[in-house]
């Protein structure tokens, strides 16, 4: 049954799928690897311990995420998984309706753009909490 939408000033038919609001969902997820790893290691890099110790002692949930941090990149590796299969699965098409189809496009290009930046928040974040010390050792840097 058609519903009169004031968001969008025009008649909505229910029956029509809505659109998907994956991409900050993914980009807050994959952000707590950021948090949880990268930025300490980077404070404590550049001299800011401090801040880092006063960051735990302050957002306890930060030193539940850092302990646990094989989940936490677990869980996110698996929320990005599905929104991949969400953004790129085989077909997935918008709406013939050339309105409907322009604001599908570009929901889907803003969606593609905050996967693509989550997707590279994890892959910095996994680098720092798991390769970046094997490979300073290797290479003798500490």
């Amino acid at each position: 049954m058609p519903v009169n939408d004031p968001l969008v000033n025009k008649v909505v038919d229910d029956n029509q799928p809505h659109p998907r609001k994956w991409g900050w969902f993914i980009l807050f997820t994959s952000t707590t690897t950021l948090v949880c790893c990268v930025l300490p290691i980077v404070l404590v890099s550049l001299g800011f311990g401090a801040t880092v110790a006063l960051m735990y002692g302050e957002l306890p949930f930060l030193a539940f995420l850092g302990i646990h941090k094989e989940w936490t990149f677990a869980l996110t590796a698996l929320i990005l998984l599905a929104a991949a299969w969400a953004l790129y699965r085989p077909g997935r098409t918008c709406p013939a309706d050339p309105e409907l189809a322009r604001a599908c496009q570009s929901a889907d290009k803003w969606n593609r753009r905050l996967f693509l930046a989550a997707l590279g928040i994890w892959i910095v974040s996994f680098f720092a909490a798991y390769l970046l010390l094997p490979i300073a050792e290797q290479l003798g840097l500490l």
